[in-house]
């Protein structure tokens, strides 16, 4: 693999006169992280003082410089999508992406023929694209369940990883998925969903592989994937098997004119089979603002997992596969050749037609920014599993920076994914520093924030009801009207400690589509909403989402 450089808005040699307004915005906020440089590319060798702080408890963790990326890419080696590496590489330059994973789709095509072949090329790719962290990963078809991409850090096992676990673990070349064969069947595909994310942890614990994630995909696009099914995959292995998408990729499902009338953002456009979960109401199968109906619900799943005191991160991306007006479509078949027999598609060609899609470029609308306090692919993971996650549509803001600390001698507090301990009575402040957006998004808009939620719910530990998904003490406990306000700039909220511990994780939107919340205007009076069918433009109904913070009440 060549040596890995930094982005261009990272590396000093670049002049600032050479950047855009968003690559100077960024360098702007990694100087301030004191991360610019060699202390980026070198981490703890060039800064120990960040470096050697660690998260956890101490409330001390570290400046963060935010990687953008993408975890669900696909590529000619899925059998339903179109674009060759070079195009979604170029792609995901022209928008700004770091890091990206093309987790292609599972069969027997792609374990037998497209898995290999498919790491020639990502090794071409990232000789060809060496600003960029250029991830292999699979999207797992889990028994029982939906989907998952999995990945892992580059290494000499890292398509032999993938190819193991494909044939060993997945539900559709095993046909463990839910059905009408019975309880039994089921119970056993559901544990075989647990045996796969535990094999993946051995395999990282005896230093096979660096490195290897587990993020849980569109998770209630067609309601399989079970309250419990989530807990017992979180609890096999909380190291490998670290959230979900809090929004899924085809955003652009449902422009107006584009799939007709019964579009939704993400093509969540099922309604309950017999195979969903029978506890899920028929909302749940919609979107919110863009967002999973488990993330975007106030004091629902995504809060519910929460209130447990563990942290579950979410995500958004492209799930490219067919890009909105786009005029490429699939080339011919040569005669004889299939996907099953060969695990790629032909290359695409280009015509004059737009070709049918619901999908942005990567990085073109969904973005999750990833804190770090150095440049690699094992940084990103390191900062995926520690949650120092936000994400946002649209472009929304150029940045976002998020400390919890003691009112009075509490240093530079723990951020996004972390946990303070503190006793009863303390008084904390939670600063939230945002920078705005500083030119127009890829629609030509400039983002503007219209509001910044704080969201607190009590930790009151482990559920006896494993499908239970509500968390009655969760609600929005703060809204700041931000309306008109550009550059950078701090809220600072207070927060007082009682007797439970606690958790808050951070909201806003550009305005445009809000009303009551899902659980009602006492837990979120202006919450995301879900949009007319057939009539969801994306850009007008943009939002951006934090991981959580915890605070620990010890005494």
């Amino acid at each position: 693999m060549t040596e890995q450089q930094l982005p261009v808005w990272a590396d000093p040699a670049v002049s600032p006169a050479d950047l855009d307004a968003q690559g100077v915005s960024r360098r702007h906020l990694m100087r301030r992280a004191g991360l610019f440089g060699a202390a980026f590319a070198l981490g703890g060798a060039a800064a120990p003082a960040a470096a050697a702080a660690g998260g956890g408890h101490g409330g001390e963790d570290p400046r963060l410089a935010y990687l953008v990326g993408d975890h669900h890419v696909h590529s000619v080696y899925s059998h339903d999508a179109k674009y060759t590496f070079s195009q979604q590489a170029r792609a995901a330059a022209r928008y700004g992406l770091d890091w990206m994973v093309f987790n292609e789709h599972s069969n027997f095509g792609h374990a037998s023929f497209g898995a290999a072949l498919e790491h020639q090329e990502i090794l071409r790719a990232r000789a060809d694209n060496p600003r960029q962290l250029i991830f292999q990963g699979l999207e797992w078809y889990i028994p029982a369940a939906e989907h998952c991409t999995v990945f892992a850090a580059p290494g000499p096992h890292e398509v032999d990883l993938l190819t193991r676990f494909e044939l060993a673990y997945d539900g559709k070349l095993l046909g463990y998925t839910e059905g009408a064969a019975g309880a039994a069947d089921t119970a056993r595909n559901e544990a075989h969903a647990v045996k796969a994310i535990r094999w993946l942890a051995e395999q990282r614990r005896t230093g096979y592989v660096d490195d290897v994630l587990v993020l849980a995909n569109h998770p209630l696009r067609l309601g399989i994937d079970s309250p419990h099914e989530m807990r017992a995959w979180r609890d096999a292995a909380p190291e490998i098997m670290i959230g979900m998408e809090g929004a899924p990729g085809a955003q652009g499902a449902a422009l107006p004119g584009l799939r007709g009338t019964t579009s939704i953002r993400g093509e969540y456009e099922n309604k309950p089979s017999a195979q969903s979960w029978a506890g899920y109401p028929a909302d749940a199968y919609l979107t919110y603002g863009g967002f999973d109906w488990a993330t975007a619900t106030v004091g629902g799943l995504w809060d519910a997992m929460l209130a447990e005191g563990r942290l579950f991160s979410i995500t958004t991306n492209s799930d490219n596969h067919r890009t909105v007006f786009d005029t490429w479509k699939n080339g011919d078949w040569p005669a004889g050749r299939t996907f099953d027999n060969t695990g790629k598609l032909p290359d695409p060609v280009n015509t004059d037609t737009p070709q049918p899609g619901s999908d942005f470029w990567p990085g073109q609308f969904s973005r999750t920014h990833v804190g770090v306090t150095r440049y690699g692919y094992r940084a990103v993971m390191t900062g995926l599993r520690e949650g120092r996650v936000w994400l946002d549509h649209g472009h929304l803001l150029d940045g976002l920076e998020v400390r919890l600390r003691r009112e009075h001698g509490g240093g530079r507090g723990v951020t996004l994914g972390g946990r303070l301990r503190v006793r009863r009575g303390e008084r904390l402040t939670l600063d939230i520093t945002v920078t705005t957006a500083s030119r127009p998004n890829p629609q030509g808009i400039l983002p503007e924030l219209a509001h910044v939620d704080v969201i607190r719910g009590a930790v009151r530990g482990p559920v006896a009801d494993r499908d239970a998904w509500r968390a009655p003490d969760t609600r929005v406990v703060r809204s700041t009207d931000v309306s008109g306000r550009r550059g950078t700039y701090t809220l600072r909220v207070p927060l007082a400690v009682g007797d439970e511990s606690f958790y808050v994780r951070l909201r806003g939107s550009d305005g445009n589509r809000n009303g009551t919340g899902y659980l009602g205007a006492s837990v979120d009076p202006h919450g995301p909403i879900p949009h007319e069918p057939g009539d969801g433009d994306p850009w007008a109904d943009t939002w951006f989402y934090s991981n959580p913070v915890f605070v620990d009440v010890v005494g």
